[in-house]
């Protein structure tokens, strides 16, 4: 049986395809079109999964669209009307764009993948979201809870799964949304909605949550996770172009500009900002207010995350809980949730957002609706592509590029790790891509933890972001305890997927400068012998003549660009930044 799960027309389009039950491929749209956060039809990522399983269309017993469009389409109107006349351009444009492909997703999947109308299924946006967690979890029943902006009209959800089937017991509907809560405080804060949400979790840290209670004027949270959003704060509803309200901005202040570069009084100018700005106090207090902010936006969402946990444990009486949606990802409350509600075990797939509700629209279409038995349990995220050596060899060759080949693993590992102990910034390209918003070692910049200066190298020459933002640790998963405060760390699932904020532990954080945030901690990643082999034996060795089996961790990309794919992507990324060896596959560049 095989079954394509599509997610596509808002963000992070995305294809994933379950061949006899178990994951083939998957894979964002951005990966191939090169387009951040493409939300169009994902045509190559299809076309790609399908090669990936040596098949063509006529062979899907189903191809499931992971929300059900006329019901969301009904939210548009019906919010629309509500809010008329103030919502007349919120109407005009959701007529434009939903009487194009998005209301006709039906006759679309049949006119470009050429399968029968009765092949193709819907699922609810929160179905696939909780499909998307629990169909590959390793639990044959689980609590689930699902918290984003909004699907067609649920925002969160409380559910429970046992075998094959999902029960969602209990649901927020829009305008009453964690996730636009967060997102409208990422729009004032200076950053692009569906895009800037880590950066305020990264913020928060230099900031201490001194304005919970003017945040808590926006909403009405009871005991056991619901709330109520006070709308006379917001705009979402009936505006295309602004989240929050003049009431809003009476509260909180003017927004913050995002031009301008971010420090505060504590942490000084950084060396390569130049020179201090002749309003450097005055700057510096401005920015202190707006991590405060994000401190303050940051401790309401870890309350209301861990409350709905709390609730989602009582109401089902189970002792596994699976997660997904958008707000899954910030790692941050998920630790929380690990560290206080009555949960043995957390699962969440790497893919938490709209991209992975394609797995979860495959997944439910498998397994719920077509009956096929569970078996498979995702335990890495390696999914995408893959290109060889000689895929490597050959672009070098037809681009004249310098390189050198070093079949032996053992040879080629140590020429790494000594580059990295010289404090050299690695590019590193290995197997398959990465499904989901993390690199976690097969499409990743690696650098040495342990020297303190390594942060601002890597932010400011290759990486050309803000200067808050952490960088994760990779750690070796039966070491991972000695260095962050994680209990049987080879259990916990998230943490293979960067899902986990933990503290490092009292009396390491010195030799963890690099990838320890302000606040001490990080958002490791712990590596496994057995699903990352190269890639555990690099760190293995780092530690073995370091005594730190730890490396610092950050996507292969420069800013605003998606992660690399290929080995042309890899070189150009390479080229256009300061790091100082690329390491594709077995090949080697070194910079001249």
């Amino acid at each position: 049986m095989n079954v394509l799960g599509i997610s596509c027309y808002f963000h992070d389009s995305a294809a994933a395809l379950l061949s006899h039950g178990a994951l083939a491929a998957a894979a964002q749209e951005e990966r191939f079109s090169r387009r951040k956060h493409d939300h169009d039809f994902p045509e190559l990522a299809i076309d790609f999964c399908l090669e990936t399983a040596g098949i063509h269309s006529a062979d899907l017993d189903a191809v499931v669209f992971f929300e059900k469009p006329l019901i969301k389409f009904e939210r548009l109107l019906m919010t629309s009307m509500q809010m008329f006349p103030r919502s007349h351009t919120v109407f005009r444009e959701a007529m434009i764009t939903w009487m194009g492909d998005k209301l006709w997703v039906k006759s679309l999947i049949q006119k470009k993948m050429k399968v029968p109308a009765g092949r193709i299924l819907f699922s609810g946006h929160h179905m696939s979201h909780a499909a998307s967690a629990f169909l590959c979890s390793p639990f044959e029943e689980s609590a689930i809870l699902t918290i984003d902006g909004v699907g067609e009209w649920t925002t969160a959800s409380i559910g429970m799964g046992k075998g094959n089937a999902i029960t969602l017991l209990k649901e927020i509907r829009f305008p009453h949304s964690l996730g636009l809560l967060y997102s409208a405080f990422t729009a004032f804060l200076g950053f692009e909605v569906n895009e800037g949400e880590y950066k305020v979790m990264g913020m928060a840290p230099f900031g201490s949550p001194r304005h919970v209670d003017k945040v808590m004027k926006l909403l009405d949270l009871d005991d056991r996770g619901g709330f109520h959003l006070n709308m006379e704060y917001f705009t979402f509803p009936y505006s295309t172009r602004k989240m929050y309200s003049r009431k809003f901005l009476d509260l909180f202040g003017p927004s913050r500009d995002p031009k301008t570069n971010f420090f505060t009084p504590s942490t000084g100018v950084p060396a390569y900002f130049g020179s201090k700005p002749e309003n450097y106090e005055q700057q510096g207090e401005l920015n202190q207010y707006y991590a405060d902010v994000a401190a303050s936006i940051q401790a309401v969402t870890e309350t209301v995350m861990v409350k709905m946990a709390i609730e989602a444990h009582r109401a089902t009486g189970l002792k596994n809980l699976c997660m997904a949606g958008g707000v899954a990802l910030n790692s941050v409350g998920n630790g929380k949730i690990l560290k206080e509600a009555p949960f043995d075990r957390i699962y969440i797939q790497p893919a938490a957002g709209d991209d992975g509700a394609a797995l979860g629209a495959a997944l439910y279409g498998c397994h719920t609706v077509l009956g096929q038995s569970r078996s498979f349990v995702m335990e890495h995220a390696y999914w995408g592509e893959q290109h060889s050596s000689q895929d490597a060899e050959t672009f070098f060759l037809q681009s004249r590029i310098p390189y050198e080949r070093i079949d032996d693993e053992v040879e080629l590992i140590g020429r790494v790790v000594s580059a990295l102990k010289e404090g050299k910034v690695v590019g590193w390209s290995q197997g398959r891509f990465e499904w989901g918003p993390r690199a976690l070692g097969n499409r990743s910049i690696l650098a040495d933890p342990r020297r303190a200066d390594m942060k601002d190298i890597v932010n400011t020459k290759i990486k050309f972001r803000e200067p808050y933002r952490p960088f994760a640790p990779s750690v070796l998963a039966e070491r991972a305890s000695e260095f962050f405060e994680i209990d049987e760390p080879e259990q916990r699932f998230p943490a293979r997927f960067m899902l986990y904020v933990v503290k490092v532990r009292p009396g390491k954080e010195h030799l963890l400068p690099a990838t320890t945030h302000v606040d001490g901690t990080a958002r490791l990643q712990t590596v496994h012998r057995d699903v990352s082999p190269r890639y555990y034996r690099l760190i293995e060795r780092f530690g073995e003549e370091t005594g730190v089996p730890v490396l610092l961790n950050t996507s292969f990309n420069l800013r605003g660009e998606p992660i690399v794919n290929t080995p042309r992507e890899a070189y150009q990324t390479f080229s256009k930044s300061d790091m100082d060896l690329l390491v594709v596959e077995n090949c080697l560049v070194y910079k001249s």
